[in-house]
């Protein structure tokens, strides 16, 4: 949600901003109407009630006629008071649901555009040249096969499309990544957190889940509880409706979570292997903060992935994310792509999002300073998606005869194996 003062002083900016997101600013119009809608409605409810507490007093002290006519007018009042109060909660309403479709205003100077349009902000490693090293890559599929790894038909079998069972070398594989990942996140000062995967209605409103993304949400009616798509929804109402000590600020937490998205609109795309599935888990870091801490600790949060994922031995690029393609909540965000061998392209693996007070003013998260109290920002950062990971893992490091060496860094966490070999 967005400061109501940049809505009655700088409309224009929010007009600008919705355009640049390929938008329309007619809802930036129907806003400053219904704002003004909402402030007039209230003052004539207030001023109908006002007249009826006078009245009241009027009608204690007058006698005769006098004191009928103003007992008739108070009912007459009575009335038009609850009428004028149902019109001024309508207005509300209605306001209200115009500011929760509004995005993020993005920064003046994100790359504006679409999904294509990003800018590499720089590149990092290698890639290998297979050919000069006489073999042709095998995909994280085969490997994960060869490797005993991953099973893609039993999980079909068991959940449907797009899921998969991780399986020996595959499972170790993954809680390596995630012991590897907490580890550094703690290194970092973030406090480790094992968040619930099922959130209420207020949650995912709060962090702008249920607007343009509400299609990719899986929703159990029943309880009317949603399944997350990420921890960053959960660790973001962990203080809803709370006022923080500004002198506790920054507030850094790493939460570790299953994740699940129904990949509306992805039909055909990605259907083998694990790089596009239902559910995954993910490390996921969160940051609570001044807004004017929040440039910095943006930047913190992409060069903790750059950290981790040059541990992995990944070759990667980090892209800005153009104005078109940011979701509801971002005013900025950055995007690490993983390269992967078989694809001869880069892919996004983790990605780092500046949300400013957006997600804080929705779930009224708020922090106490000398001056009073005013919203804090919020950031968050993927620091490993394991199932993406794991693709970058398998392909880069393969060797001929289908094995895996392992990064170094992760060695410890596997028992101080250097390869993952194929079974049977």
């Amino acid at each position: 949600m967005i400061d109501l003062k940049l809505l009655r002083t700088e409309a224009d900016r929010l007009r600008a901003a919705q355009e640049a997101r390929g938008e329309s600013a007619e809802l930036v119009d129907r806003l400053v109407e219904a704002d003004e809608a909402r402030r007039s409605s209230i003052a004539a409810f207030e001023g109908l009630r006002a007249e009826q507490k006078t009245l009241g007093k009027e009608v204690a002290k007058a006698k005769g006629d006098d004191k009928a006519a103003l007992i008739t007018r108070t009912r007459e009042l009575a009335g038009q008071v609850k009428a004028a109060e149902a019109a001024a909660a309508e207005a509300g309403q209605a306001f209200d649901e115009l500011m929760l479709a509004l995005p993020n205003p993005v920064f003046d100077d994100v790359p504006r555009g679409g999904e294509d349009d990003f800018t590499i902000v720089s590149s990092h490693g290698t890639p290998r040249d297979f050919a000069a090293e006489g073999f042709e890559p095998r995909d994280h599929l085969e490997l994960g096969e060869l490797l005993g790894a991953i099973d893609m038909p039993r999980g079909a079998k068991v959940s449907g499309a797009r899921f998969y069972f991780l399986t020996g070398q595959g499972a170790l594989l993954e809680l390596a990544l995630v012991n590897l990942a907490m580890a550094k996140a703690t290194e970092w000062g973030f406090t480790p957190i094992l968040p619930p995967a099922l959130v209420k209605p207020s949650a995912m409103e709060g962090t702008g889940f249920l607007g343009q993304a509400a299609q990719d949400v899986y929703h159990l009616p029943a309880d009317d509880l949603y399944l997350v798509g990420t921890s960053e929804v959960a660790l973001a109402a962990y203080h809803s409706d709370e006022i923080l000590d500004a002198a506790t600020l920054p507030r850094l937490y790493a939460g570790y979570s299953p994740c699940y998205r129904r990949e509306a609109g992805s039909y055909g795309k990605d259907t083998r292997g694990i790089f596009r599935v239902h559910w995954f888990d993910k490390v996921e870091m969160f940051v609570y903060c001044r807004p004017d801490e929040a440039d910095e600790l943006h930047r913190k949060l992409l060069g903790f992935e750059k950290e981790f994922i040059s541990a992995l031995e990944i070759p990667f690029q980090v892209l800005e994310v153009a104005s078109g393609d940011l979701g509801l909540s971002a005013a900025r965000k950055y995007d690490c792509y993983g390269w992967i061998p078989t694809q001869g392209r880069y892919r996004e693996i983790t990605s780092t999002s500046n949300c400013t007070t957006f997600q804080a003013r929705r779930l009224n998260v708020r922090m106490r300073t000398d001056a009073g109290t005013e919203p804090v920002a919020t950031l968050n950062g993927t620091l490993c998606a394991m199932t993406r990971t794991i693709i970058t893992i398998l392909e880069n490091h393969q060797q001929p005869d289908g094995s895996v060496r392992i990064p170094e860094a992760l060695r410890p966490y596997l028992g101080g194996r250097e390869f993952l070999t194929p079974v049977g």
